[in-house]
């Protein structure tokens, strides 16, 4: 098959999406010719040169974004414009048997539907989490009734990360017929050789007895950065646990500064370290140094942190939110708190902390249960097997 993987932004410094069209990308590319379409966005702001490389057995066309100062409307938020884009969609389409869109409010969509719609070829959408209108109601609302609407229901299939998105889609007017439940998975094969004990802590100046809690992923507030900090203090200052440093690991998605400061208004600042993205050996090593690790979030559907955690065999406290509670098996895996409360938060976080050998136990089951229900193997089989099905109904 010739598969198009099509996403607006492919730079590491946009998360989950990003990595899980590269493994599955990766895995596909083992039998089938795979092509990825994104744009030259490096972040939110900056951008590097067109250009077009293999990566792992797959393709990559990284298109100019157009009118970068539009490439932010006010009115429908980020949609990542690209003439040329547009332009390779409208005469390559034809050339694939599967188009897989890994949005569906952003510039490439639209593109992708009209083209796909006009010559036949079918397309599925896996919008990654943002199927609810969370924040920017009115410029999404507007988005769906002028765009959306007809994007999402020209889908040959919908993609479901979890039983709560699959939810969300039937709420938006999507057949049940047309939404397949495939989760992300992980290339376990990363995992199996982790850097020592002690790497993340020397390159960092953490002392050797100090436990690490850790977040990892953007500095947003709808990733309940807030509601983290005012749990370590917390921890404490209310329950005397001077023992942990709290290391916030990624990219700056506008909350970092309000972030520091609520550390230094908590009196928290000299032992909250926010140190920027990490990547490659370095993500792994502050896995392998922390103690546990926390998604504190408001909204979440189906974070890779989580998988990634699970594979280095960390325990994780989360918010009782979306996909987190079909992820984590509550007393098993991890333990879930009130969404909100960063008194419970804290509370759960603590008594992992003191409790070493219950903490090692929920690690222990978290890897066990990522090997057996996360591989990329499994997840890229049963994506083929969609493309397949699709494909199929097109030539008959």
């Amino acid at each position: 098959m010739r598969i198009l993987q099509v996403i607006p932004v492919f730079s590491p410094t946009f998360g989950g999406p990003v990595t899980v069209v590269h493994l599955i990308s990766k895995n596909l590319a083992k039998r089938h010719e795979v092509m990825v379409y994104t744009t030259t966005a490096l972040d939110s702001k900056h951008d590097f040169e067109p250009k077009e490389e293999e990566v792992d057995g797959y393709r990559i066309h990284y298109f100019s974004r157009t009118l970068k100062p539009l490439c932010y409307s006010y009115l429908f938020g980020q949609l990542n414009i690209s003439w040329d884009m547009m332009e390779a969609i409208k005469y390559n389409i034809r050339k694939f048997d599967v188009v897989h869109l890994h949005s569906w409010r952003q510039f490439p969509d639209v593109i992708v539907h009209h083209y796909a719609s006009k010559y036949n070829v079918p397309y599925v959408i896996q919008a990654h989490g943002s199927v609810p209108r969370v924040g920017k109601e009115f410029r999404k609302l507007l988005y769906d009734f002028t765009f959306g609407y007809r994007v999402l229901y020209k889908a040959s299939k919908v993609i479901a990360l979890s039983r709560v998105e699959a939810e969300q889609y039937r709420r938006m007017g999507v057949p049940e017929e047309k939404i397949a439940i495939i989760p992300n998975g992980i290339d376990l094969s990363e995992y199996a050789n982790l850097p020592p004990k002690g790497a993340f802590k020397k390159k960092f100046g953490i002392p050797k007895d100090k436990k690490v809690i850790l977040y990892l992923g953007r500095i947003h507030r709808i990733k309940g950065i807030d509601l983290l900090i005012k749990a370590y203090a917390y921890l404490i200052e209310k329950m005397g646990n001077k023992d942990a440093v709290l290391v916030m690991a990624g990219p700056d998605d506008g909350y970092l500064n309000e972030a520091k400061a609520l550390a230094d208004s908590l009196r928290v600042s000299d032992s909250v370290m926010f140190v920027g993205p990490l990547y490659g050996v370095d993500k792994l090593a502050a896995y392998v140094d922390s103690d546990l690790c926390v998604l504190p979030s408001r909204y979440e559907t189906f974070p890779m942190v989580l998988l990634e955690a699970y594979a280095c065999g960390k325990p994780i406290v989360a918010s009782n939110v979306g996909g987190l509670k079909e992820l984590i098996m509550d007393g098993e895996t991890g333990l879930l708190f009130e969404a909100g409360n960063f008194k419970q938060m804290a509370e759960k976080m603590i008594y992992l902390l003191n409790n070493v050998g219950r903490a090692v136990e929920l690690g222990r089951k978290a890897k066990k249960l990522v090997e057996e229900k996360y591989s990329i193997d499994k997840v890229a089989d049963d994506l083929e097997a969609l493309y397949m099905e699709v494909a199929t109904v097109k030539a008959s």
